[in-house]
């Protein structure tokens, strides 16, 4: 709905502490690859994209949520992947094909982790 998913993909709410073990994991989310944030033990950050510090005060739950999701719904030129949707994607490997980056559970945990990174 306009800029945001305000609907959680799941019934289980969101872990903030597993939210950022993903944000921060090299094999899993891969956030930092693109973007920066305060992570002080992580000594490469990303600076193609926006400084995840202080997400939680710029953007809702349904806006954070979107973004994860598909960026490409907003943006359509982003260079940001889809972590959930995995339709009309290209270049998928055989292996990866029909599964998501981040399952739903894993997107409302990295939901909850951004909300609480306010300025």
């Amino acid at each position: 709905i306009g800029d945001a998913m305000p609907a959680p993909l799941t019934a289980t709410p969101g872990d903030a502490a597993r939210g950022r073990a993903i944000v921060a994991s090299r094999q899993t989310g891969l956030c930092l690859l693109c973007h920066s944030g305060p992570f002080p033990e992580e000594r490469f950050q990303g600076n193609l994209a926006t400084n995840l510090a202080g997400a939680g005060s710029r953007w809702t739950a349904g806006q954070l949520r979107l973004r994860i999701v598909d960026s490409r719904r907003l943006h359509p030129d982003s260079p940001m992947p889809a972590f959930h949707r995995t339709e009309g994607l290209q270049r998928v490997g055989p292996t990866w094909r029909g599964q998501p980056i981040l399952d739903a559970q894993q997107v409302e945990d990295v939901v909850a982790f951004l909300l609480t990174l306010r300025d």
